[in-house]
């Protein structure tokens, strides 16, 4: 379990083991609402190599991707291990991204916030020649600190990150990749009037372009008129301030367990404010997203165990708590 303070915790059976398994608090930067230790990320062959990844922002409210070793005590990571492989200026204390994950590909994603503040003031989610607003990719098994995969979009453009894997994010928080079928999901905070999320099939190419600031979802942002052309759509949409919205949405994972059977292959969201829970789906090539409750937490990220099950964090309580409808 990760706490925005910088410590991340073993929780076996229900209670947290006595000392953290990595403490970062004396570098984390968590003043600011949306700043402080966001993810952790386990490489996929973790359990022969030790090796793990965070994403914090640091005392300068900085952001900063960084390996850590597991110690001969696998209930602690070494301290002295870290090495830092990406450091990200941040011109504002919100919009952080913050999310690693490993893809089907064995390559690492990043997602990272637009920079802050409020309708993108720097155009960063449309600039390909800053690694804000974007999802990265990169190859963590080659180079120093990393290596970039061949076939990212913009290898060979000089006017691009070659990192950056999709640009036109607001703040995705969070994405998920399908453990089954590869496909990708991407929650985006929006601003004023909407929360989406996106769709990226496995085997896609990248460099798609999910519209932030040009569009506040399906909507024109900055223009009642704008070219929405070469710009990928979300599937699902919903507003604030309505009886089925709410106001920041919190992306969580495709359900592959066994305790709901009928909710196989359901990508799971929540909104962080109302705690409406939504389940999402194809049905005869057509997006579906359906409210399936209200749970009463402020959910702030979501996990699957080994067996599929889900679990949610509550930041305002703290607590984490499987998913049970």
């Amino acid at each position: 379990m990760t706490e925005q303070a910088g410590a991340i915790w073993i929780v076996r059976d229900g209670a947290r083991g006595e000392q953290p398994f990595l403490d970062l608090t004396d570098r984390v930067g968590a003043g600011g609402n949306e700043q402080g230790l966001l993810s952790v990320a386990f490489h996929p062959n973790y359990a022969a190599n030790g090796r793990l990844f965070v994403n914090y922002t640091d005392r300068g409210g900085d952001t900063v991707i960084a390996e850590y070793q597991v110690s001969a005590d696998p209930d602690r990571v070494d301290p002295e291990s870290a090495k830092t492989l990406l450091t990200i200026a941040q011109p504002a204390g919100n919009h952080n991204g913050g999310l690693l994950v490993f893809g089907p590909d064995g390559n690492m994603y990043i997602g990272t916030g637009d920079g802050g503040r409020a309708g993108d003031p720097w155009g960063n989610g449309q600039s390909l020649d800053t690694l804000l607003g974007k999802i990265l990719r990169i190859d963590v098994d080659n180079g120093d600190p990393y290596a970039i995969p061949e076939d990212n979009p913009f290898v060979d453009r000089g006017d691009a990150r070659p990192e950056i894997w999709a640009y036109g994010l607001r703040n995705p928080w969070r994405f998920a990749f399908d453990r089954v079928t590869g496909d990708l999901f991407i929650a985006d905070v929006g601003q004023n009037a909407f929360e989406e999320v996106h769709f990226e099939p496995v085997g896609a190419e990248g460099g798609r372009n999910y519209g932030w600031d040009t569009m506040e979802a399906n909507v024109c942002f900055e223009a009642a008129n704008c070219d929405q052309s070469g710009l990928e759509l979300p599937v699902a949409v919903y507003g604030h301030g309505s009886q089925e919205g709410g106001c920041s949405i919190t992306g969580g994972e495709v359900y592959r367990g066994a305790a709901f059977p009928a909710l196989a292959g359901t990508y799971l969201y929540a909104d962080y404010c109302s705690g409406n829970l939504w389940g999402l789906r194809a049905v005869e090539n057509q997006w579906r997203s359906v409210l399936l409750t209200t749970i009463e937490v402020n959910a702030s990220s979501f996990g699957l165990d080994e067996a599929g099950e889900m679990y949610v964090t509550d930041r305002d309580g703290g607590g984490l708590y499987r998913v049970v409808l």
